[in-house]
């Protein structure tokens, strides 16, 4: 694959996961995200 095609493959995945995320935390909006998921998903993205 060519660099570009591997960005925005990159990019697709990374808008799945967190479409997916946003829909399972919508099931139930008075459920807050624990602020610790959320600093592991920081510092997953600043991994990369």
């Amino acid at each position: 694959m060519t660099p570009k095609r591997d960005e925005r493959r990159k990019a697709a995945v990374e808008q799945q996961i967190d479409e997916n995320l946003k829909r399972v935390y919508e099931q139930d909006i008075t459920e807050e995200i624990p602020d610790r998921f959320l600093d592991l998903l920081k510092k997953l993205k600043e991994q990369e």
